[in-house]
């Protein structure tokens, strides 16, 4: 599994961003849309979505990788 990816507010737009990159993957008018594509991309690789709020704070996560239930531990 790669690296998580994050919905972030930055001025004016929503960013979709992998974790510790310093570019964003995609700029989007509306959080919608930028949700939309994060999740499209953890699909194809098996990745987590981060989606933080205004105040930068994460407000919900979404696991599309191998997450086996129960979990071990």
């Amino acid at each position: 599994m790669g690296k998580n990816i994050h919905v972030v507010h930055d001025g004016e737009q929503w960013k979709v961003k992998q974790e510790n990159a310093m570019r964003s993957s995609g700029n989007f008018g509306t959080q919608r849309e930028a949700i939309d594509r994060a999740r499209q991309i953890a699909q194809n690789n098996g990745q987590e979505v981060a989606i933080h709020g205004l105040d930068g704070r994460i407000r919900a996560k979404h696991s599309y990788g191998n997450d086996p239930y129960p979990p071990k531990g």
